[in-house]
């Protein structure tokens, strides 16, 4: 399952990995794919350093990248405080009384909230990489566009690739005009932040406006036939996210997550602007539910949705309010329905990935793979 990219980088199955967890991003790694992990939730650049050194001692020498999300332009001189200040008063008392109403209990005295996505800001999302580019990363990648001139070229004189999502041709024309390496053609189907153009539809239109530019198709994907699909369409490779949610070395704190991902179908999710500001796939649930009554105050723009909910999630979070539990999810956790090793998933992608291939070559005339 190789491609030019993929050779590029030394791997052996052109499989990108993302995900929060470093056990995860390891043992992706580990099995022959490419490990991404997420960085958007370290708020402290020492808990990523410590992180990256864990990984290091753990990928056994195989490549890896991280993912931050910034913006491609920059705004000077505004502090989390400022941000905190714009926050209107009646939302936030729309989340008071909707936590009061699901009965969630206050965090300890003196606690602080363990979900602080202050990773969108541009000064964290710097500080990230600041420790990044200490260790031999391979692939930076961009969840919110293109990432700003000065850390482009940063990343190409410490001779790392840059990868920029799309969720369009014209976004990802853009990418390819900001000196951008890799586009992630990211469609409808997946999770996290999306937009409104499926996979079958996105990956082709975006390899045909970028070309030769190497494309990787996300949303939707979690079966070897899907990979084979999205290298048909002409992908160099295909990025997997809500499929490590589920895996056994996935650190989700809240077990109740991990029975609700089980539990869902593809019609579980929810595209809602609830937990960030920006449209976002998701499970979908009381609190998402909440957040898009036209009846309630509606969602704030990010990062200010974020920090609003920050406590909040974190509350839901620790003491598993299961009507208001949820996470980042793309449409495919339908067929996330047992807790499997990361060696475990990859070794179904890619015997599934080889019934494929040998199913077009009958198709075609051509007789099994040798």
């Amino acid at each position: 399952m190789q491609t030019e990219l993929s050779k590029e980088l030394g791997v052996e199955h052109a499989i990108f990995g993302f995900t929060p967890f470093p056990a995860v991003a390891a043992a992706i790694s580990r099995a022959g794919g490419f490990g991404v992990l997420g960085a958007v939730r370290y708020t402290a650049p020492t808990d990523l350093e410590r992180d990256l050194d864990w990984i290091e001692a753990n990928v056994g020498g195989r490549p890896y990248g991280l993912d931050v999300v910034m913006p491609a332009k920059k705004v000077e001189g505004v502090s989390e405080a400022d941000v905190e200040a714009m926050i209107p008063e009646g939302h936030r008392q729309f989340v008071r009384d909707t936590l009061a109403k699901y009965g969630v209990p206050e965090l300890a005295e003196g606690e602080a909230s363990g979900w602080r996505i202050t990773g969108w800001m541009e000064q964290v999302a710097r500080g990230q990489l600041d420790v990044a580019f200490d260790y031999p990363i391979k692939l930076l990648a961009n969840a919110l566009g293109s990432p700003p001139a000065d850390v482009v070229q940063r990343a190409h004189e410490s001779g790392v690739l840059v990868a920029a999502l799309a969720g369009s041709a014209r976004h990802a024309r853009k990418h390819a005009e900001a000196g951008i390496d890799v586009v992630v053609a990211q469609g409808y189907e997946a999770g996290g932040h999306t937009g409104e153009i499926a996979s079958m539809v996105l990956t082709p239109e975006v390899v045909d406006a970028v070309g030769p530019l190497p494309v990787l198709a996300a949303g939707g994907i979690g079966s070897g036939q899907q990979v084979a699909a999205a290298l048909s369409l002409g992908a160099q490779g295909v990025w997997l996210g809500s499929v490590w949610l589920t895996v056994t070395e996935a650190d989700m704190h809240a077990p109740a997550v991990t029975r609700k991902l089980l539990a869902a179908g593809s019609g579980d999710t929810v595209r809602s602007r609830a937990l960030t500001g920006k449209p976002a796939r998701q499970l979908r649930t009381e609190w998402t539910d909440a957040w898009d009554d036209p009846n309630g105050p509606g969602t704030l723009p990010m990062p200010l949705q974020g920090l609003l909910v920050a406590d909040a999630v974190s509350r839901i979070q620790k003491y598993e309010v299961e009507p208001l539990l949820g996470t980042p999810v793309g449409q495919i956790v339908g067929r996330m329905n047992s807790e499997r090793s990361v060696q475990e998933v990859f070794d179904d992608l890619t015997r599934g990935f080889e019934r494929a291939v040998d199913r077009i070559n009958r198709i075609a005339g051509r007789g099994e793979r040798a």
